[in-house]
C-alpha cells in the first residue's frame, strides 16, 4: 500500500516520540538494575517466614498476600517452570498485565529489580531477588488443554496451565473471564534474529529462586505445568518449593523503585490508591 508524504510524517513524527519517551524510560534503568542473586545469598530470616509449601509438578496453589509479604519460589530440580497470575484482593477487576509489564519498563527481561504491573498502572509485585538474570517468560504465556495435546498426546490426565488457573480462580470466586495472560518463571524465552521464539534450558539451575514481594493486599496463583516451548520431549513437570515471609517495605531508595521513571511512577500510583 503506497503511503503518502503526510502519512509518511506522522508516521516519522510518532516514531520520534516513541524514541524519546523509550530515551526517557531506559536512561536511568542499566545503571539502577542489579546484578543477578548469587545461589545461597539472601537467606531467610526464619522469623520473617509465614509459610512453606511444595507444589507438586502439574499442580497449583493459591495464596492471599498481604501488602509486604513475599514469596520465594524456588526451582529445586532446575527443571520447573512456575506460572504466575494475580489479582488485587479488594477489587479483583485489577490484575496482572505482562504487556503493560514489557512496556511500561521497555524490556522483555523480568529480573532482579524490575516490578509487575496491573492493567490500572499500578504495582502488584515487585521481584527482590532473582538468580536466573532474567530467564523468565512474559512474551508466550502458559499451556492449554489443546497444547498439551498437540506436544504429548491425547492423555486426559495431564493437566495444563490455563485450567488450573481456571480452579485457583473459582475458589476466590472468580471466572474464565477473570484470568488474564500470565507470566512465567523460569521459562527461559528468547527471540532470534528471525523473530522466532526460542527456549534456553541452560539458563535455569537447580537452586534457582525469585523473590517476588506484594505491593497491595493481593490473591496470588502459581501454577507448575510445563511451559509450551519446553523443549523435554515428555510430560514431567517438577515441583516447586514456595516460602511466604515478611519483606521490607517499598520506599525509599527500593532498588525496585529505584528502576526506572515508570517504576517509580507506578508505586506512586499504587501508594495514592492504598490513601484513597
Amino acid at each position: 500500500m503506497d503511503v503518502t508524504a503526510e502519512e509518511r510524517a506522522e508516521i516519522d513524527a510518532n516514531r520520534r516520540r516513541y524514541e524519546a519517551l523509550k530515551a526517557a524510560g531506559t536512561g536511568k534503568a542499566p545503571q539502577a538494575l542489579p546484578p543477578p542473586t548469587s545461589r545461597g545469598e539472601a537467606p531467610l530470616d526464619p522469623a520473617s517466614v509465614l509459610q512453606r509449601e511444595t507444589i507438586p509438578g502439574g499442580w497449583y496453589t493459591t495464596l492471599l498476600l498481604n501488602r509486604g509479604d513475599a514469596v520465594r519460589v524456588l526451582n529445586t530440580t532446575g527443571k520447573a517452570a512456575v506460572a504466575v497470575l494475580a489479582w488485587n484482593r479488594h477489587d479483583t477487576a485489577e490484575r496482572i498485565n505482562y504487556a503493560d509489564t514489557i512496556k511500561l519498563q521497555w524490556s522483555t527481561s523480568l529480573r532482579k529489580g524490575r516490578v509487575i504491573f496491573s492493567d490500572m498502572g499500578r504495582v502488584l509485585l515487585s521481584v527482590r531477588e532473582d538468580t536466573t538474570g532474567g530467564a523468565h517468560d512474559a512474551l508466550v504465556g502458559g499451556s492449554t488443554s489443546e497444547s498439551v495435546r498437540q506436544r504429548y498426546g491425547d492423555h486426559p490426565r495431564l493437566r495444563n496451565t490455563r485450567d488450573n488457573f481456571v480452579l485457583a480462580a473459582g475458589k476466590h470466586g472468580l471466572g474464565r473471564r477473570d484470568i488474564p495472560s500470565c507470566i512465567t518463571l523460569f521459562a527461559p524465552v528468547g527471540v532470534d534474529d528471525d523473530g522466532h521464539f526460542t527456549f534456553d534450558t541452560t539458563r535455569r539451575q537447580p537452586g534457582d529462586f525469585v523473590d517476588l514481594r506484594a505491593e497491595m493486599d493481593l490473591i496470588l496463583a502459581l501454577s507448575t505445568c510445563p511451559h509450551p516451548l519446553d523443549p523435554a520431549p515428555s510430560y514431567g513437570p517438577e515441583p516447586v518449593e514456595i516460602v511466604r515471609f515478611r519483606a521490607p517495605a517499598g520506599e525509599g531508595a527500593d532498588l525496585c523503585r529505584a528502576a526506572g521513571i515508570e517504576a517509580e511512577r507506578g508505586f506512586q500510583n499504587t501508594e495514592a490508591w492504598l490513601r484513597s
